[in-house]
């Protein structure tokens, strides 16, 4: 069967895609030692090669290593070996398709029992309700230290590319670092950070400048962008659009659209705002808006699982589809669709009322299905999330006091 999804997608630094498909990225949370890439990840990623997606992003990486998503995040900063890398980099490039690298920065969504810092625009914490002590407090940046982590963006990207990736997706979106500089409900500052969209823009675009210079031309760079933060007075479609425009006299090749955060997890299908209540592609008609007026290809993800679903986002203009979830239960659903089949199986939804809790035993079921798949096995969807979700807080609790460990190593060593 033929389909604008099986097409290649030419970008703007001459790269390439085989196809419309991409393995968007999830957070895996399997570094090993040392904080980087082993076995497990290139096995994963090996087995998505092989499943006939054009592009594979990974999950992200982190550009500073005393600031992590979670305690089993793999870093790449100057001190960090480039092998590890390197072997990932082969792994996800096995079948013809492309790699590439996001790059991150929590900010402050960093949870209150990690070592390092906890840092924002502003000292405005995650309001999570009665789970609000997960997360650290967080402290305004000075300037120097927004500009040193510009800078450290650029430096991961440089390195990505020496390590064999091609390209890298800067992570705007979700609620990390550069998305709460975007929002004027957590950045209250009053210097050239904060204020008006362009203000609260400038470190998302001195980010992509740096790593933009910091690469060579046919590198590709990306931006994952909130489409909206699902939460009133936060950012919005038209603040997207704005920031969109902003980008693209800056080389960039192609945004991504995603929404929400740990506030609002719209990209889990559980947000804050009824416009995307659980459905295939949460964000698409937010998407049709932005997609008649973009000056970048855009890329859509969020709940995609069923080719006629993605044919209906490629139909609206999106130049790619992206899906997670769905690749973490079929590593080789693009294979699928090419012959004119389905998934087998969807993950058992999340459905209790505490939204917060939801959504992380949802992304436990998803890590429980990654990590299956990169030791070779098969997913198994009816997971219950409980289960997966004490299981992976065990592994949290493991990892935890390895990262510890190392950091405080590395500290020393410094």
């Amino acid at each position: 069967m033929t389909s604008e999804l099986f097409s290649p997608l030419s970008l703007r630094s001459g790269q390439v895609l085989d196809n419309r498909i991409a393995k968007a990225a999830m957070e895996e949370n399997m570094a090993g030692d040392g904080q980087l890439p082993g076995k497990e990840l290139s096995g994963l990623y090996r087995r998505w090669a092989a499943g006939g997606s054009g592009l594979l992003i990974t999950g992200n990486v982190m550009v500073h290593a005393e600031a992590l998503t979670g305690p089993g995040g793999v870093v790449l900063d100057e001190a960090a070996p480039l092998e590890p890398f390197a072997e990932w980099a082969e792994a996800g490039k096995s079948g013809g398709g492309a790699i590439w690298m996001q790059i991150n920065h929590p900010g402050r969504q960093i949870a209150s029992d990690m070592p390092g810092v906890v840092w924002g625009p502003s000292a405005v914490a995650v309001d999570l309700g009665r789970h609000s002590g997960r997360f650290g407090r967080p402290v305004a940046m000075t300037p120097e230290q927004i500009r040193a982590t510009v800078t450290r963006y650029a430096v991961t990207a440089r390195r990505a590319e020496q390590a064999g990736f091609d390209g890298v997706e800067v992570h705007a979106a979700h609620g990390y670092l550069l998305s709460q500089f975007l929002s004027p409900l957590v950045n209250k500052r009053t210097d050239d950070w904060g204020g008006s969209l362009e203000n609260r823009a400038r470190m998302l675009l001195d980010v992509v400048r740096e790593v933009r210079a910091a690469v060579s031309p046919s590198f590709a760079v990306a931006v994952k962008l909130n489409s909206a933060d699902f939460q009133r007075g936060g950012f919005d479609a038209d603040d997207a659009r704005q920031v969109i425009e902003l980008l693209a006299p800056l080389g960039v090749d192609l945004v991504e659209l995603s929404g929400g955060s740990y506030e609002s997890p719209a990209m889990s299908g559980r947000p804050a705002d009824a416009r995307t209540q659980a459905r295939e592609a949460y964000f698409l008609d937010l998407a049709k808006d932005l997609v008649t007026i973009s000056p970048l290809p855009l890329m859509l993800t969020g709940g995609i699982t069923r080719r006629r679903t993605a044919e209906r986002v490629l139909d609206s203009g999106v130049a790619l589809v992206g899906m997670g979830t769905a690749l973490a239960v079929t590593p080789d659903l693009p294979d699928r669709w090419r012959q004119g089949r389905e998934a087998d199986a969807r993950l058992r939804p999340v459905t209790w009322p505490d939204k917060a809790l939801a959504a992380t035993a949802g992304m436990a079921q998803v890590r429980h299905q990654m990590r299956r798949i990169a030791r070779g096995r098969r997913p198994t969807p009816r997971t219950h999330p409980a289960l997966a979700l004490v299981s992976e807080q065990r592994r949290q609790r493991r990892a935890l006091r390895r990262y510890r460990a190392w950091l405080s190593a590395s500290r020393r060593a410094a």
